[in-house]
């Protein structure tokens, strides 16, 4: 069996070949910095639990962020950024998974160039076969509609076989390591 540590060096290294960027953040202070210096603008934030946790929405405004929350219909299609948590990961693939039933939280996560997934390096899971109890448990929890497994920034090559990234989604996927949040795998 492999360690925590074993997982989340696999998972950085398959998330880096999938053209993610993770970073391991030693306080909610460095991750919040983080994401100020490579926001690039305004920063769509959905009610999750990350957020809520780490008063996010304040502690961003506190240091000059422009941070919109609430209804993001309108405010996410231009927004520079959006920041979401994380349910669990995959390492062997670098996939962060998202329960993304709530329209904020699908709209932070596809509409801006940028999209910061804040999870707890302890909800990194080996592969998608160590998944399926806690996709049955999410399942018989609520009636989810969307889960979203995502892999790298968004990308495709339906264009004259041509890979572009950032046409049906962000640009970038920074996932930012956090001891600081919450270890519940249904919780993102």
């Amino acid at each position: 069996m492999k360690t925590p540590a074993t997982l989340v060096e696999q998972f950085c290294q398959a998330a880096t070949r999938a053209g993610a960027l993770t970073v391991r953040c030693v306080s909610a202070e460095a991750a919040i910095a983080y994401i100020l210096r490579h926001a690039g603008g305004s920063i769509v934030l959905p009610d999750c639990p990350a957020a809520l946790q780490l008063n996010l929405a304040e502690r961003l405004r506190a240091q000059g962020g422009k941070v919109i929350c609430g209804d993001l219909f309108q405010a996410a299609p231009t927004a520079a950024a959006g920041i979401t948590g994380a349910n669990f990961a995959l390492a062997d693939t670098g996939t962060v998974v998202l329960e993304s039933t709530a329209q904020a939280v699908r709209l932070a996560s596809t509409l801006p160039e940028r999209h910061f997934v804040l999870l707890n390096p302890h909800k990194i899971l080996p592969d998608h076969m160590a998944a399926v109890p806690l996709l049955r448990r999410l399942h018989s929890r609520q009636s989810p509609d969307f889960i979203a497994f995502i892999t790298g920034p968004s990308r495709t090559a339906d264009i004259e076989r041509v890979l572009t990234i950032g046409v049906h989604g962000p640009r970038e996927l920074h996932i930012l390591l956090l001891d600081e949040l919450s270890d519940d795998f249904l919780e993102n």
